[in-house]
């Protein structure tokens, strides 16, 4: 009884690994991808009138409040943003390399479609899970104009979730060599 809980418990675990994304800075940089193409393909806006309430004299009462900088922005970029991961799946570039790729016609895949739509699975859950983790965060920089056009990957990859933290820990860690290095320079003054 114990060693078929043990073979279950195996099987499980094997399982929830195969499920996971192994390359979360590739993954992360598809997800970017996708929401700097919904930056790119923004159309603009008014600006938000929130004078709905009437005074005595009967003049408006309320904010007008610039769309670049508002909530709705936030909810209307980020909404859907993960069942739009779906259309992704991962290709094999090379004997070691993998990269995810945005799917228009499933039909055409050359590759196994049960496994690419298994890969498709994970990137929304996982792009689910990024949210989840840097939401207000990135919700915060965005209503700033922090994150430009172009810039997602590396606002949201390597400065909020870093899971590319390669590119990150080199530019810290040279940031901090210097600053050691400008330590030693007025210790010696």
């Amino acid at each position: 009884m114990a060693a078929s809980w043990l073979w279950l418990a195996t099987i499980f675990a094997f399982l929830t690994l195969a499920a996971s994304i192994e390359d979360k800075c590739a993954a992360c940089h598809a997800v970017a991808k996708e929401l700097d193409h919904g930056l790119a393909n923004e159309k603009p806006r008014n600006h938000l009138d929130l004078r709905n309430r009437l005074d005595s004299k009967g003049q408006r009462r309320g904010k007008v409040i610039d769309y670049r900088v508002s909530e709705l922005r936030v909810v209307e970029l980020l909404d859907g943003l993960c069942e739009k991961m779906q259309d992704y799946t991962l290709q094999k570039t090379d004997s070691n390399r993998q990269e995810w790729i945005k799917v228009n016609n499933w039909e055409n895949l050359t590759a196994s479609k049960q496994e690419a739509r298994a890969h498709s699975k994970d990137i929304s859950s996982y792009c689910g899970r990024l949210l989840e983790e840097t939401e207000d965060e990135l919700a915060e920089l965005i209503k700033k104009g922090s994150v430009e056009l172009g810039a997602v990957g590396k606002v949201l990859c390597e400065d909020l979730s870093q899971h590319c933290r390669k590119t990150s820990n080199l530019q810290k860690e040279a940031d901090s060599d210097d600053d050691d290095d400008d330590d030693d320079v007025e210790e010696e003054l």
